[in-house]
């Protein structure tokens, strides 16, 4: 029970505020928009890049952790194109709900890795990621491209790829950062400190915004289609994950990062993909709100048997 209060309560007491702050309207839509944009593209890189620079050379993860997370993640991605065709689900919703049945909340994670394990806990969830994102950007951007309405030339379909593998921020700052720790260098003081404030403000203001864009009016009409999503995302990703990675042999810090991450909820920046691949935004939504109110669960039985 200690672990739920102290390491999963807090963030969640944050999106809460974020819901409490956008409800009262004590802050505009204009603040969580701009405090967005700064969060995705310059405090929570800076929060990457130091932690997992100051890791120092000895920064590993072992590659059978990484290989189970991704095998799972893609079996999943594969169970839910099953059941899209199966159950006729339709073109326009089905690469949206395939994407929210796998993509993950790096802040909601990183949140939870900082108090639960510590310095080594986050530089471990930062090589993971470092790989999960591209992997998972190419699954999503080319299920929804399969199932989009709209035409791709290819040249488009290019430059989609590109933006999602190459021009994401969160990756980039990822693997400078295991760049600088494989150097063994220290970073200078004034740098450090400058990291160290910027990194400060990343998770607060990305947990607030979280919690502004939750809004139970969002699962009308699409509360069936997003619970199943969150049913793949939060139960049975974990579920495969904790199988392979037992199989792969993967113990202690390692299989207890992993399984924080299985265990988290969808990516708010799902809205988005769905918005510019002409799919189902709303469902989108539908599946972040039920998805994270949920992921409180999920998050606290997987400190509650890993940890």
């Amino acid at each position: 029970m200690a672990q739920i209060l102290d390491n999963v309560l807090p963030v969640f007491v944050l999106i809460a505020l974020g819901r409490l702050v956008w409800a009262r309207g004590w802050a505009p839509p204009a603040f969580f928009a701009a405090s967005d944009r700064l969060v995705y593209y310059v405090f929570f890189p800076a929060l990457l890049f130091w932690k997992i620079g100051s890791a120092g050379p000895e920064l590993t993860a072992p590659p059978a952790l990484m290989a189970a997370v991704l095998a799972a993640i893609a079996l999943v991605w594969g169970l839910s194109l099953v059941y899209a065709r199966l159950a006729g689900v339709p073109a326009f919703q089905a690469g949206t709900f395939s994407q929210v049945s796998y993509r993950f909340n790096t802040y909601v994670g990183m949140a939870v890795i900082v108090s639960a394990f510590g310095e080594e806990g986050v530089a471990r969830f930062g090589i993971l990621i470092s790989l999960a994102i591209p992997f998972i950007n190419l699954l999503a951007v080319s299920t929804l491209v399969w199932f989009s309405q709209a035409q791709y030339s290819g040249a488009q379909k290019a430059k989609l790829a590109f933006k999602a593998l190459v021009a994401n921020p969160l990756i980039l700052s990822c693997l400078a950062g295991i760049a600088w720790a494989r150097l063994g260098l220290e970073l200078p003081v004034f740098l450090q400190r400058s990291l160290v404030l910027a990194a400060n403000l990343s998770l607060p203001l990305a947990l607030l915004s979280i919690g502004g864009s939750l809004a139970l009016g969002k699962l009308k009409g699409r509360l069936g289609l997003s619970l199943l999503s969150c049913l793949l995302k939060l139960l049975v990703l974990p579920l495969v994950g904790w199988g392979l990675l037992a199989l792969a042999g993967v113990q202690g810090l390692s299989l207890a990062v992993a399984m924080v991450f299985l265990a988290l909820p969808t990516a708010t920046s799902a809205y988005i993909l769905s918005s510019q691949m002409k799919s189902d935004a709303d469902l989108a939504s539908a599946a972040i709100v039920l998805g994270t109110m949920l992921s409180f669960f999920s998050l606290s039985a997987v400190l509650m048997i890993f940890a």
